[in-house]
């Protein structure tokens, strides 16, 4: 950041009076720029024994698959978002959502909320954001071309869980950059 949202004025990174950690601060008016974690919502969508995976039609990951997901916007609750981001990248409708994993990921200043979620019905597409959708057995899953380890891990908690039908919800930390290809 280089210039006051505010203001226009420059702006310098340091440690605010009272503050533990440099911000930007407008020199001409004085505010502080607070920049907070993004927050990602998505669905593990299912119906019967199957999950809706996407191949992403844009980057970054274009040409990988991946659950649907996506930044929550302004106004929206987290819920709401999910299902949004579900119907904007498969076409499917989506009910009984259930929280279930969270994860911190700090280096990328990003948190994903993961829902559990059924399909209201088999019917899905192929959108602006997904070249293609298709419903998996966990036999077919796609693991050398998922999009994003956060993704991957999804699915393999989501699968270790499922044996037993019990869905605890779950934190789990992502300290350091996962290696994909």
């Amino acid at each position: 950041m280089k210039y006051c949202s505010h203001c226009a004025s420059p702006v310098e990174y340091t440690v605010p009076p009272g503050d533990d950690r440099p911000r930007f601060i407008c020199k001409n008016c004085g505010t502080v720029h607070y920049q907070n974690p993004r927050l990602v919502v998505g669905c593990i969508p299912v119906w019967q024994d199957r999950i809706l995976l996407c191949l992403r039609d844009i980057e970054p990951r274009r040409g990988k698959w991946t659950l649907p997901a996506g930044y929550l916007e302004n106004g929206e609750t987290v819920m709401a978002g999910a299902r949004r981001e579900t119907l904007e990248e498969t076409g499917a409708e989506v009910s009984r959502l259930e929280p279930y994993l969270l994860f911190d990921i700090p280096h990328i200043s990003q948190l994903y909320l993961m829902f559990r979620a059924r399909m209201a019905s088999p019917d899905c597409h192929s959108t602006k954001e997904s070249a293609a959708v298709r419903l998996f057995e966990a036999g077919e899953i796609p693991w050398d071309d998922i999009a994003f380890p956060v993704i991957e891990k999804t699915l393999k908690v989501y699968l270790a869980d499922r044996p037993d039908s019990r869905f605890p919800f779950q934190i789990h930390p992502i300290l350091e950059k996962m290696k994909k290809d």
